[in-house]
């Protein structure tokens, strides 16, 4: 049975192939750290994605996409004396050891909750020793809008500053759309956005108080309107119809007709 060392190294081989200044391929040899940011992002949603559809082939196929882009982002850092492989993967092994002292070290937790607050308590750490003036400071600015909302909210509750309860969100709630109904009222184009961002970042608050993971709501409304949809193309086609061919009133009742047979 090949060693996963052995593996490692072919992959590894592969990459320095492939960027082999001479004869290595044209497109592999002009990335750079920035131009492939958006495959990496890419090929970790796609793992998400098989884990969702629970396709375990596809998953190892694209755990295997993710592993390659961590090789090429490590392989470039090595190219340009950066880093190397071997130092991303002696990093990670020794913030696991240090952000887990319950289990390397002396400290007690029993409950996920206990064990999540001593995560947190040896990064609070790590971001005095790193002279991070900010508790937000390590809060990347690149993750999707709902799930950066989520984090700032969950870093910001952890000094007290948070609502005890949902229904003190849900008031809160009512009073972001009261005062979005005002700025409709005085067209003031940056006021609504405003406060449509303030909506949509209290009820990601409300997702985190119910306990709820406010992209996976979001993902399961796209799913449903998506299957109600296709269901009314679905029915129009049945009848010789087109959508683009039918009135509002007519749309509408295709909808309800949909939704009862979708649910």
């Amino acid at each position: 049975m090949k060693k996963l060392s052995d593996s490692l190294n072919n992959l590894l081989e592969t990459f320095q192939r492939l960027r082999d200044p001479n004869d290595g391929c044209p497109w592999d040899r002009e990335q750079d750290f920035k131009s492939i940011a958006d495959c990496t992002l890419e090929e970790a949603y796609e793992v998400v994605d098989a884990i969702d559809r629970e396709n375990y082939e596809d998953l190892k196929s694209e755990l295997g996409d993710l592993l390659f882009q961590i090789v090429f982002h490590a392989g470039m850092a090595e190219e340009s004396g950066k880093f190397s492989l071997q130092d991303v993967i002696e990093e990670i092994n020794s913030k696991l050891t240090r952000r887990h002292p319950h289990i390397f070290g002396d400290k007690v937790a029993k409950t996920p909750e206990e064990s999540l607050m001593l995560w947190e308590q040896v990064k609070a750490e790590e971001r005095t020793k790193k002279n991070m003036t900010s508790l937000l400071d390590d809060v990347p600015r690149n993750l999707p809008s709902l799930a950066r909302a989520k984090k700032l909210q969950k870093r910001a509750g952890t000094v007290g500053f948070d609502w005890k309860d949902e229904n003190k969100v849900i008031a809160k709630i009512d009073e972001e759309i009261a005062e979005l109904k005002v700025e409709l009222v005085s067209k003031d184009e940056n006021k609504v956005q405003e406060e449509i961002g303030d909506i949509f970042f209290t009820l990601v608050n409300l997702c985190r108080h119910l306990g709820y993971e406010p992209e996976d709501i979001v993902k399961k409304s796209n799913n449903k309107f998506e299957s109600r949809f296709r269901a009314m193309e679905q029915i129009a086609k049945e009848k010789n119809d087109t959508l683009n061919s039918l009135n509002l009133e007519e749309l509408e009742n295709l909808w309800i007709r949909a939704k009862n047979e979708t649910n």
